[in-house]
């Protein structure tokens, strides 16, 4: 069977070494004398004062998370869905951390398995603006002060899923260049390549690009669109063919990126609702800001190509 893995870049492994619990491994011969002697009835018993499964999950130490910091009814649901949504950026920059992983080492069928996962990610991502979205003014008006200046612009996995997708900005991104865990991957993130100096890379190779097109990148500069990388996308479009890979990872991608505007506008619509005007908590001027945010379009010469494809 064909894997990819990477790494991950994100890795306190001090900490989760801490926080793990050894449970024992289990195969198939195991699992079925284990039914034959449950008669097929969930185990109910275990020694200790835990089980296996929160053993595995450490949910003992996810569900103690959650401190609300005010009488607000609607805190709580605050707190979780923002935690779910750091959840699901973890793991959306680790499937994308093995796309880049893949597209480098030239296997795009291995990118092309996973990035229909990070589109799903990012619409659950996406989707807890629904959740977030029934708080009311009043609602929110009740914890907020307790907030503090903390925002969610303060988000370092957010930060990572932004480098990797290719929208560099060194000024958020040094926001954690005080934390010693984080700063030193963000760092390297913000000045190496993205998944799409990657998958230009990638055109090079395949002949798409020649050296002459190349230039001296500056990873940690904002990305400015390329006319020759969009003259070579152009080119793959118009002889648009389902079996050419190249071609099915073009519209991954804008799968991708389509998916993660989507989630800055119901990020943009929901504040929106909820604050009207209001300033931010972090220093930003809230709606104004996000506004400007869901202009932006990840791989953007996969956008331009299509307005004289056809």
């Amino acid at each position: 069977m064909h894997r990819t893995h990477i790494t991950p870049q994100i890795r306190s492994e001090a900490l989760e070494l801490s926080l793990l619990r050894d449970i024992p491994t289990a195969d198939k011969s195991s699992r079925k004398e284990m039914v034959a002697h449950t008669s097929g009835e969930p185990i109910t018993s275990f020694e200790g004062t835990s089980n296996p499964y929160v053993d595995y999950h450490r949910n003992d130490v996810l569900l103690s998370l959650q401190h609300m910091r005010s009488d607000g009814a609607d805190e709580m649901t605050f707190i979780v869905e923002t935690q779910v949504t750091e959840l699901l950026l973890k793991a959306t920059h680790f499937e994308l951390a093995n796309v880049v992983h893949s597209v480098r080492n030239d296997d795009v069928r291995a990118a092309l398995v996973r990035l229909p996962r990070v589109t799903l990610l990012i619409e659950q991502i996406r989707d807890t603006w629904q959740v977030l979205s029934t708080i009311t003014p009043h609602g929110f008006s009740e914890f907020r002060d307790h907030l503090g200046i903390s925002s969610g612009q303060q988000s370092y996995m957010y930060r990572h899923v932004e480098l990797i997708l290719g929208n560099k900005n060194a000024t958020l991104a040094r926001a954690h260049e005080n934390n010693p865990d984080v700063w030193p991957a963000l760092e390297a993130a913000l000045n190496g390549p993205s998944l799409w100096d990657e998958v230009t890379e990638l055109l090079k190779r395949r002949g798409h690009l020649t050296d002459s097109d190349g230039y001296d990148q500056d990873y940690a500069a904002p990305y400015e669109e390329r006319p020759e990388v969009r003259r070579a996308w152009r080119e793959i479009y118009q002889q648009a063919d389902i079996d050419d890979d190249l071609y099915l990872l073009g519209e991954a991608l804008i799968t991708v990126a389509t998916a993660f505007t989507q989630y800055r506008w119901n990020h943009f619509i929901g504040v929106q609702r909820i604050l009207g005007l209001k300033p931010g908590s972090g220093g930003s001027a809230g709606v104004g800001w996000l506004r400007g945010i869901t202009e932006h379009r990840f791989f953007p010469e996969l956008w331009t190509i299509r307005t004289g494809l056809g």
